[in-house]
């Protein structure tokens, strides 16, 4: 295995995962500790919060190509332990993650992505999710704690370099213009989700105000031809 600076198991797993020869580990760019140095570019894979790699990223990005990979899971088994880690269950979870789940991160990340050294590429997973009865998690959870995540597999990776690629995330049949409950209803997903979605591309420039319905914003492709 390769050398881990006290990492979680998902971040182990998928740094295994992506390891090929001649790859060097935690090595030490501008200061930071990168995961993966491969020629001239800085691999690095963070599996929460993509914001957390801002003043990371601003230091590398003006003179350092960097691929940041990030995990979303398309499937998920939940693993519940005693606070000592004695097996209890383990089942299914009825969750499927998304490609477009990216646009929770994205939505506070247009500071940094597009850029022209990012590469961001986005991998879907099967996963564990392993719970503890410890009483110190949420009490959505009713206090079991997160314990840890696995690595089961990787099944596809979707790679995003400019805002035209995550253009592609929008559904074929949307109208035009299109509002947020327009595009909630075409991806099948939460209205939030599509909020989230059309302030990332307004943001980045990708999507532009075209006029109101009643209350409702309408938004159109920027320079759509």
């Amino acid at each position: 295995m390769i050398g881990t600076l006290g990492e979680k198991n998902l971040h182990v797993g998928l740094k295994d995962w992506l390891a090929q020869p001649g790859d060097t580990f935690e090595v030490k760019v501008d200061g930071f500790f990168i995961d993966i140095v491969r020629g001239d570019t800085l691999i690095e894979i963070q599996t929460r919060h993509l914001y957390a790699m801002k003043r990371k990223l601003n230091k590398l990005l003006p003179q350092h190509s960097v691929r940041l990979v990030h995990p979303i899971a398309q499937k998920k088994w939940i693993v519940r332990e005693t606070a000592v880690g004695e097996p209890i269950s383990r089942r299914k979870s009825p969750k499927q993650g998304k490609v477009n789940h990216i646009f929770n991160e994205l939505v506070r990340f247009t500071a940094i992505f597009p850029h022209p050294n990012l590469t961001l590429d986005v991998v879907m997973t099967h996963e564990e999710e392993i719970l503890r009865d410890d009483g110190k998690g949420s009490w959505r959870r009713k206090k079991w704690s997160i314990h840890d995540r696995h690595l089961l597999d990787v099944v596809d990776v979707v790679r995003f370099t400019t805002s035209a690629d995550l253009l592609t995330l929008l559904p074929d049949n949307l109208p035009q213009p299109f509002s947020n409950r327009d595009l909630a209803e075409a991806i099948n997903g939460r209205l939030h989700l599509a909020r989230q979605m059309t302030y990332t591309l307004r943001e980045i420039g990708a999507l532009e105000i075209a006029g109101k319905q009643g209350n409702a914003l309408l938004y159109q492709i920027l320079n759509d031809e």
